[in-house]
């Protein structure tokens, strides 16, 4: 599979999660394990464009995927304008679900590029902030999303 531009390839045991996958073989601890259920959304990534829940795939499921984690959202140096977004509307809070979050959040704003308020609450809604602040995250993206209708 290819994970943020860079091919890896490696004999797992069949169950292995792709998120463990990802975070043990690649290296790439960006993406979170939350909740081992599916629930929480701390290990959202893309895969083959899709964000996808990354605990609830097999690492043999995704041979041959295309990936994306938090890690390859930046473009030569510059933050995505959802993590951009995240800064400066103090989405971040404790940070444990944010890498979720910015990867849900931009798959939302490829699908609704001008989301509504509750249609972003709505689309968050399989990624969860113990924080409970989703205020700042919703500011964050609508940030984001005013940013890239600007490009």
């Amino acid at each position: 599979m290819t994970i943020n531009g860079v091919s890896y390839s490696h004999e797992v045991e069949p169950r292995m999660l792709l998120v463990h996958f990802i975070r043990e073989l690649a290296g790439l601890t960006g993406t979170h394990v939350g909740c081992d259920t599916s629930q929480c959304g701390a290990c959202t990534i893309h895969l083959n464009g899709a964000a996808v829940k990354s605990c609830t795939l097999l690492a043999v499921q995704a041979d041959g995927a295309t990936i994306t984690t938090i890690e390859g959202l930046a473009r030569d140096g510059q933050l995505h304008p959802i993590q951009e977004g995240f800064w400066e509307k103090h989405g971040l809070q404790c940070g444990f679900c944010t890498p979720g979050m910015i990867m849900s959040a931009a798959q939302l704003l490829q699908r609704y590029p001008n989301p509504s308020e509750a249609e972003i609450r709505h689309q968050l809604e399989g990624n969860l902030c113990r924080c409970t602040g989703y205020h700042n995250i919703v500011k964050a993206i609508q940030y984001a999303a005013e940013k890239m209708a600007k490009r």
